[in-house]
């Protein structure tokens, strides 16, 4: 049960994440053409991008976890016998938790005061609220550090039995 709403949850962010870099490209080319050729760009586009930016790497950093995306050293790593890859898996699955834990409590606070000060980016025309990408970085570290927590416990089972899953990089990816 778990495995299947945490899988449709990293799956559904993914794919909001992709939209909205979608999106934010209509946006820069409406903006780069309206600059071009009418000499009046898009307002606020660069508070837009600012913050989707944010908004589309912490939707999609749980997935990268999960799929096994993150960037790791396959030179060496694949001449390593199933042991000791797990340990590598497990203290770098350990330090993902770490790195993501902190970014986690450290924004937890800056979320709620920019919501209830009404935070926004950018001034004239276009206010850019900062609450929701303060908010998403909060809940995509979250995530990320669940998906760290699954990965963790992989590699500490293939520690501890070398013929559980030879492809524990992978073996939350389905």
């Amino acid at each position: 049960m778990f495995d299947s709403v945490n899988n449709w949850v990293i799956r559904s962010f993914l794919v909001i994440g992709a939209f909205l870099a979608l999106l934010i490209s209509f946006l820069i080319v409406a903006d780069v053409v309206g600059r071009g050729l009418f000499l009046k760009p898009v307002q606020g586009t660069k508070e837009m991008v600012q913050a989707a930016v944010v908004l589309i790497c912490f939707l999609q950093a749980a997935y990268a976890i999960r799929s096994g995306g993150m960037i790791a050293v396959d030179m060496f790593i694949t001449r390593l016998s199933t042991r000791p890859k797990a340990f590598i898996a497990f203290f770098g699955s350990l330090l993902g938790v770490g790195f993501f834990f902190i970014i986690f409590y450290g924004g937890i606070d800056l979320a709620v005061r920019s919501w209830v000060s009404g935070e926004f980016e950018g001034e004239g025309a276009l206010r850019i609220p900062s609450w929701p990408a303060r908010f998403m970085v909060v809940l995509g570290s979250a995530l990320a550090i669940t998906q760290y927590l699954i990965l963790s416990w992989h590699a500490f089972r293939a520690i501890l039995d070398p013929g559980y899953k030879e492809d524990f990089f992978q073996a939350s990816s389905h």
